[in-house]
């Protein structure tokens, strides 16, 4: 039934209603009764001859009780009647249409003397705030950190997010990380790839470093903050700190190898590099740090620690054979495609108290795969290494306990660099509790793990949605959903609400300010619960830090300039009159007023 037929229908029922109270009335009733008491004005007057009419039966009944006749009980009086839409007629207050109520939110300390008119939602509000329920319009808040440590909501810091570009996933990850740092928590983006979160990471204060050809290095041979600690901590405790940074360093060498090479290193080569960086640290004086040129000349000297692991038993063509690889592996990473990015000192280091830390790595050409995989790597490995040691200080109660939240955003372009990522990946995700490290991943389909090269790593790929404590959706194509809900447990009507996001607008939509429906509406799933629909709205202070499509923003400001420069320019050269200009076919050009060699005619 339209809106116009029920308004047809509430206005008939009104008038039968004023038609049986002035029938009423008539009878010897009440009648109708105004809001003030004495009946309504428009009423009085159409009723004022039946209003005579029953003072005279009144006046007659009270005489024929008088001489004795039949005494008759008075009427009832009648209840207030007031019509739904007021009163017709002028003056009676008649309304067309009547407004909903006004909902209002409050805590249950607020509104507990409104019971039983108060009721929950049951969204849950611990964590970060990050938008309204789409069904109920109430706040939901979460973020890995906060739901495995307060709300036990889940067993694993890791959040899983899935979506079609442009939809805002890395928007909510922008504001987890702001909210997260407003309680502590140190925010760690280690390779931000666009950049998206570099302008955030200033505006919070944090340490912003640059790593790339001609923009800055990583000396990955630098136990970092680990040594700094080791050295702090000494005694035992500083011995296994410093055996652990060894072990970290010697880890990222074997991975810059294993991209330069295309697989991975030998055993034997393994424990040729381990030899020789214990031989450096031994051999090198306290505030000096060791370079890989540094290795390289340690293998051409050959040492007696270096020769006594690859078993030359004194002959040089031995040890030749046995180091030669390693040396060209190396001498590739020097001189090759990761160019010297990595063989001098590191350009910034990572400051352990800042209040959150972003390596910027967008420097890095996209065809540049082998050099974002190692500088991803690196950045890793110098930023776990920080986490590391600042647990290890805590742990010797010289410093407080803090927490850290890792961003990987982009995630398909590490995945496909190389596949040492996968298992630097796959490491991270089963380890970051017993890290203190919660962490976020972003990417576009499961099918960017279906595009790794082996078996292996795409098994490895697939498991970081399976064992991620959230997942997070944003638009979806229906296909996608549905292979997604065979890993996570979605339902019918939850794979159809995420696909409807996924839609473009449509072709009659014009201006800067529309927006696709599907952006910023992200479904969050835990385990086999219900998803939460929500609706995340950004600040503008969120949408000035976290603009990805820069490159596509018009500089307003530099027309606004060119435009008034143009005009002033136009104003000077009409004081002097019009210009006598040259045009195609004449045989020589007019004479231009003096000063003006700016303007010479018209050109091919």
């Amino acid at each position: 039934m339209s809106r116009r037929s029920e308004e047809k229908l509430a206005e008939r029922a009104d008038r039968l209603a004023e038609e049986e109270a002035l029938r009423d009335l008539a009878a010897g009733g009440s009648g109708l009764v105004g809001l003030d008491g004495f009946g309504g004005q428009a009423a009085g007057k159409a009723s004022a001859k039946t209003s005579a009419k029953a003072s005279a039966k009144t006046k007659a009944a009270r005489s024929g009780a008088k001489h004795g006749g039949n005494e008759k009980r008075p009427a009832k009086p009648r209840e207030l009647y007031v019509p739904a839409r007021g009163w017709q007629g002028a003056g009676g207050g008649r309304v067309g249409y009547m407004d909903p109520p006004t909902m209002w939110r409050a805590t249950t300390v607020q509104a507990c003397g409104m019971w039983p008119f108060a009721a929950g939602s049951g969204s849950p509000m611990t964590g970060v705030p990050l938008g309204q329920h789409l069904s109920t319009g109430a706040t939901v808040c979460g973020d890995p950190l906060n739901w495995f440590t307060r709300a036990r909501y889940i067993s694993n810091p890791s959040l899983f997010m899935l979506g079609m570009p442009g939809l805002g996933k890395s928007t909510l990850i922008n504001r987890m990380l702001i909210g997260l740092a407003a309680t502590g928590v140190v925010p760690l983006v280690l390779g931000d790839l666009k950049p998206d979160y570099a302008d955030t990471v200033r505006a919070l204060g944090g340490q912003v470093i640059s790593i790339g050809r001609g923009r800055g290095g990583i000396n990955v041979l630098d136990p970092g903050a680990m040594g700094e600690a080791a050295a702090k901590i000494g005694g035992e405790a500083g011995e296994v700190l410093k055996a652990e940074a060894h072990g970290r360093v010697l880890n990222m060498v074997a991975a810059l190898i294993t991209i330069v090479r295309g697989r991975p290193m030998d055993d034997h080569e393994q424990s040729v590099l381990s030899a020789v960086l214990h031989h450096l640290r031994e051999r090198t004086p306290p505030g000096r740090t060791v370079l890989l040129p540094d290795v390289l000349r340690v293998l051409t000297e050959g040492p007696d620690r270096v020769r006594a692991v690859t078993l030359d038993r004194g002959d040089d063509a031995r040890y030749r054979d046995a180091v030669d690889p390693l040396h060209r592996s190396l001498l590739g990473i020097l001189d090759g495609p990761l160019g010297d990015t990595f063989a001098s000192e590191t350009s910034t280091r990572i400051d352990a108290n800042a209040p959150a830390v972003c390596i910027d790595i967008s420097g890095i050409g996209e065809a540049d795969t082998q050099l974002t995989a190692a500088a991803m790597l690196a950045a890793w490995s110098d930023g776990l290494g920080t986490v590391a040691a600042s647990h290890a200080l805590a742990d010797a109660g010289l410093a407080p306990r803090r927490w850290f939240f890792t961003v990987l955003d982009e995630l398909w372009r590490p995945l496909r660099a190389a596949s040492g990522i996968v298992d630097r990946i796959d490491a991270l995700t089963r380890l970051n509790r017993s890290l203190g490290l919660g962490d976020a991943k972003i990417t576009h389909t499961l099918k960017d793990a279906e595009a790794l090269g082996t078996d292996a790593d795409r098994a490895k790929a697939r498991g970081f949605v399976e064992r991620a404590g959230m997942v997070v959706c944003a638009g979806l194509p229906k296909t996608e959903m549905e292979d997604l809900g065979k890993v996570v447990g979605l339902s019918r009507r939850e794979i159809d609400l995420v696909s409807s996001w996924s839609s473009p607008p449509g072709w009659g939509v014009r201006g800067e300010d529309e927006e696709p429906p599907g952006r910023g509406r992200f479904l969050i799933k835990v385990g086999g619960r219900p998803g939460i629909p929500i609706k995340v709205a950004i600040t503008d202070a969120e949408r000035d830090l976290h603009n990805t499509n820069t490159r596509w923003t018009t500089n307003e400001a530099a027309i606004e300039q060119a435009a008034a420069r143009t005009a002033r320019e136009v104003a000077r050269l009409s004081q002097d009159g019009p210009l006598p200009l040259a045009f195609p076919g004449d045989p020589a050009p007019l004479e231009l007023p003096a000063g003006d060699a700016s303007v010479r005619g018209w050109t091919a």
